[in-house]
């Protein structure tokens, strides 16, 4: 049900992607630490809609639906924003192209296997990898307003998790990707058996002698 507190969480999580743009557009650091506060906020909601659907029993079709595309939605907005601002720097945008590429990947891979009804589970490093990569887009959101760690800026922190971010992308995604053919060859092999018996049956009632 669209009612439910853990499809409300996931609504309000698509609902802060305006928000969240919209920081951009403060000129002043105030943005940046309200960009990171909203995607934290967009962070929870991202946690505890999947717990709170488990512990009330209130899983369901569109919570299903709804959790990846959100997730998606947001990092792909930001990671546009990011880019837009030149809060990105340099080949930093390697990473974020190879993120944004995964998304896609995974987005279009889903959804085929979604009308086979066919599911692909989401692994732990996965899980890991979204958390380290929403923490990392933080670190870049708040970029220039945010402190040094030692001799790195905390724009270096965010580019360095970035890409340790995408490696991971890079794996999770290749899983996705063999465990997605792993099932269209199978369905390929079904169609192709089932082709052949057809055919078989056909061969037979045309070699029938006439009654």
């Amino acid at each position: 049900m669209l009612t439910n507190i853990p499809n409300l969480l996931t609504l309000s999580r698509i609902a802060s992607i305006p928000l969240l743009v919209a920081t951009f557009y403060l000129e002043s650091p105030l943005g940046n630490w309200l960009g990171l506060a909203i995607l934290t906020f967009a962070g929870i909601t991202d946690f505890f809609d999947g717990y709170l659907a488990r512990a009330m029993k209130q899983q369901s079709a569109l919570g299903k639906f709804l959790d990846p595309i959100a997730d998606k939605l947001l990092v792909s907005s930001l990671i546009l924003m990011l880019v837009a601002f030149d809060l990105i720097p340099g080949v930093a945008i390697l990473p974020a192209v190879v993120i944004l590429c995964r998304e896609l990947l995974v987005s279009g891979l889903r959804e085929f296997l979604a009308g086979v009804q066919v599911s692909v589970p989401v692994s732990r490093l996965a899980q890991y990898k979204t958390t380290l990569q929403m923490l990392m887009l933080g670190f870049l959101i708040v970029g220039p307003a945010g402190p040094m760690f030692g001799p790195l800026t905390t724009t270096d922190v965010g580019v360095i998790g970035l890409w340790i971010a995408a490696l991971m992308t890079l794996i999770t995604g290749y899983d996705y990707l063999r465990a997605g053919l792993h099932h269209v060859d199978e369905m390929d092999s079904q169609q192709i058996e089932a082709a052949e018996k057809a055919e078989s049956v056909t061969d037979i009632k045309e070699n029938q002698p006439a009654a």
